[in-house]
């Protein structure tokens, strides 16, 4: 772990930077996989599941028989914990449902929107050191309650060619049929261009790698929308003299733990808790099974100490973690000044764990500082507002005038006399 005592503002950006390659690092092999599954369809995808997956398929669609095996071999505890999540998740995205706006801005003029959902959308769960099967809550939930008329879920085998069961598991409680046995760059390529056996869709969700961000970016130069650039997890903790050393150094191994590229830090006004949690971090990582992945990560990690709360804040807000812990005594000078985070939890019995699982926020989150741009997913990503209106004869003749004026100010004269024939025929 690296300590930093009262850095200049100047080198800010050199130590909050991420540990991730550039684009350019991997954009050519992105581009190559993308241009072969455009050409080739499930070739290549098959061709890409061997190479990157160590794994030759028969079919990459999961079978009926696969979900009920699944499903047996799930034991009922886990089953209850996963219909826990699965209710409050639930309970969280159907309270975001909004009314139809509608109004009349001058007689005769009516305005609407309504929100429809995005017809097709794709679920990209990962697969490979953590099979993350609460991603699927989090994305199949809001896009059931949403009403996308087709979902398509692709996650990568293993190298017996089956997929984790409680990944299947939960796709089928969530309403999700259909599961593709496909992973990485080539997942995101299959549901871009469509192949014999992956839908094409108009919107990708889901977090990966640094080549699933990639290849999700893209995506949209293929007219696929995406949710968000998102990479490898993060987690930034503000703590002061008042924290429980414990609890912040468990919350950081929770987020290291999840991969090599993985970054924590640690904020604080207080010298004497940053020395308290590293003391905790070597004490508990050594009990972790994923010692190693956490090891590295915790290479990549910051334990930063400031002056006061404003300059600790102002640090935050240009970092823009995509979660974003706060355990100091006035928490709210944090909750209320914060503007570029992807999730936040509050207090001493707030792990970032219960937003990855079980609280109902949802946990697919913007990283790599895109929280200072982007949302974390939420019902409004499965869906489009549309604008309607209906003017009456009245309306046109309140609102016609003011448009040939500006239509002709704007040199265009056919946008004027779309008004103008009406207007004459009213008069």
């Amino acid at each position: 772990m690296n300590k930093i005592y009262n850095p200049k503002q100047e080198d800010w950006a050199e130590i909050l930077k991420r540990p991730t390659q550039t684009i350019d690092d991997i954009e050519a092999t992105v581009s190559e996989v993308f241009k072969e599954v455009r050409q080739k369809g499930d070739e290549a995808i098959k061709k890409y599941t061997s190479l990157f997956d160590g794994v030759a398929l028969d079919t990459n669609i999961v079978s009926e028989v696969e979900f009920k095996e699944a499903s047996k071999s799930i034991s009922e505890d886990l089953k209850a914990a996963i219909a826990l999540a699965k209710e409050n998740i639930t309970n969280f995205h159907a309270a975001q449902k909004t009314d139809k706006v509608k109004i009349e801005t001058t007689n005769g003029v009516l305005c609407w929107q309504e929100k429809r959902p995005i017809e097709k959308v794709g679920l990209y769960i990962p697969g490979g050191t953590a099979p993350l099967f609460s991603t699927i809550l989090m994305l199949a939930v809001p896009a059931q309650i949403a009403g996308c008329k087709e979902v398509v879920l692709c996650t990568p085998p293993n190298k017996e060619g089956k997929v984790n069961p409680a990944i299947l598991y939960t796709a089928k409680l969530c309403g999700v049929n259909k599961v593709i046995k496909v992973g990485g760059i080539q997942a995101i390529a299959g549901m871009t261009f469509g192949t014999e056996t992956i839908s094409k869709v108009y919107k990708i969700f889901g977090p990966g790698n640094q080549f699933v961000t990639v290849a999700k970016q893209l995506a949209t130069r293929y007219n696929v929308a995406i949710d968000m650039p998102a990479g490898p997890s993060e987690l930034l903790v503000v703590a002061d003299e008042t924290a429980n050393a414990r609890y912040v150094a468990s919350d950081l191994l929770s987020q290291a733990e999840h991969g090599t590229d993985s970054q924590v830090i640690l904020v604080s006004t207080s010298k004497d808790l940053i020395d308290a949690v590293s003391e905790e971090i070597e004490t508990q990582i050594k009990e972790l099974p994923r010692v190693e992945i956490a090891n590295k990560a915790i290479e990549n990690s910051r334990f930063i100490l400031v002056e006061n709360d404003k300059e600790a804040l102002k640090l935050i807000n240009e970092y823009g973690p995509e979660h974003f812990i706060v355990v100091t005594s006035n928490e709210d000078f944090y909750v209320n000044g914060v503007t570029n985070a992807g999730s936040v939890f509050i207090g001493d019995y707030t792990p970032e764990s219960a937003g990855d699982y079980a609280s109902g926020t949802n946990h697919t989150l913007p990283t790599n500082g895109y929280a200072k741009q982007y949302s974390g997913v939420n019902l409004d990503s499965f869906m489009k507002s549309m604008t309607f209106q209906k003017i009456t004869k009245e309306g046109i003749k309140n609102i016609g005038s003011a448009i040939e004026l500006m239509a002709e100010a704007e040199g265009l004269q056919a946008h004027k006399n779309a008004v103008t024939l009406r207007l004459k025929d009213l008069q």
